[in-house]
C-alpha cells in the first residue's frame, strides 16, 4: 500500500508550506491523480484521514481530481482518449505509445488559514 507513504510525503509538503506561510491550519488539499498512476484514490483518502489526525491538517478536506489518459497519434496528428487498455487511435487504429496525460501524481494546491 504505497498510498500511505505517498500521502505522508504529500502531507509533509503541505504542512511545511503552511508553516512557512505562518498558517495554523490546512483547510484543503487538491491532488491530480492520473488514471495510469497506479494509485487507488480510496486508499489515498483512507491514508489522509489517518495521517492528518493530530496535525494542523486535521479536519482538512482532500479533493482528488482524476486525470484521464490522453494519447497522441502521430499518423493523424491528433490527441485522443483510448477506449481500452490498448492505446489505438480511434480514427486510424494505429497503436500510440505517446501518452500525453494520465500519469500525473501531484499536489495541485493547498488552502491554508491562520
Amino acid at each position: 500500500m504505497h498510498e500511505v507513504s505517498m500521502m505522508q510525503n504529500t502531507l509533509d509538503l503541505a504542512i511545511a508550506q503552511a508553516k512557512q506561510n505562518n498558517a495554523t491550519k490546512v483547510e484543503l488539499l487538491t491532488m491530480n491523480i492520473g488514471e495510469l498512476s497506479g494509485v487507488i484514490p480510496e486508499a489515498l483518502e483512507f491514508a489522509f484521514e489517518v495521517l492528518t489526525q493530530g496535525t494542523i491538517a486535521e479536519n482538512a478536506q482532500l479533493e482528488i481530481k482524476s486525470i484521464p489518459v490522453v494519447c497522441y497519434c502521430q499518423k493523424c496528428d491528433r490527441d485522443f482518449q483510448p477506449e481500452a487498455d490498448i492505446f489505438a487511435c480511434p480514427q486510424c487504429q494505429q497503436i500510440s505509445s505517446n501518452v500525453i496525460s494520465g500519469r500525473e501524481l501531484e499536489l495541485a494546491s493547498v488552502v491554508v488559514s491562520s
